[in-house]
């Protein structure tokens, strides 16, 4: 955990030096070059389990709001995971990612690929959204017109569920006590 996040899985920036030690001990006369490729292979199945810890159903889809970067510039966007299952978060077709919980108690995704990084931010619907809301959240993102009120109106974030599996002190990413309604 660093001061503004908690990392779920990553394979951005793995440190060969972290896991030398660990991995001599287990595969003893394995090459660097060998026990290297042993890294990611290891670092692969971890999200395998994440992806099992994390197999939580919603009642709602959860929505990808995206930031991503393209050889011509930036773009925004969405996707739909209509499974509404936590776990189908961890999923990417770049080269490298990395999920996390931010400072708010979002889960996010920075992921690398040729034409540069997307940044991920996951919610999912809250149970009592119309279609209609969706469909309107749906239309602000689309024309670059979402604020963060526009997000948190009608989702709620993901960052409560995963701490619920992992029971992580995410001291950064207390939630805010709701605000009595004005008499």
């Amino acid at each position: 955990m660093t001061k503004d996040k908690y990392i779920l899985w990553s394979d951005i920036n793995l440190d060969f030096d972290d896991w030398k030690d660990d991995l001599q001990a287990e595969y003893p006369g394995m090459s660097e070059n060998d026990l290297i490729s042993k890294m990611y292979e290891l670092n692969a199945e971890y999200l395998s389990d994440e992806r099992a810890n994390l197999d939580k159903q919603f009642l709602q889809p959860i929505i990808i709001i995206g930031d991503i970067g393209r050889w011509n510039g930036r773009v925004q966007g969405y996707k739909m995971i209509d499974s509404g299952n936590l776990k189908d978060c961890l999923y990417t077709d770049c080269d490298m990612a990395e999920w996390y919980i931010d400072r708010r108690g979002d889960l996010r995704c920075d992921a690398v690929h040729h034409d540069g990084t997307n940044h991920y931010l996951y919610r999912v619907f809250k149970d009592n959204a119309s279609e209609t809301q969706i469909e309107n959240l749906q239309n602000k993102i689309y024309f670059g017109k979402a604020t963060r009120s526009d997000i948190t109106r009608v989702t709620k974030r993901l960052g409560d569920e995963i701490n619920k599996v992992y029971g992580i002190d995410l001291p950064f990413a207390k939630e805010k006590p709701p605000r009595e309604p004005e008499r």
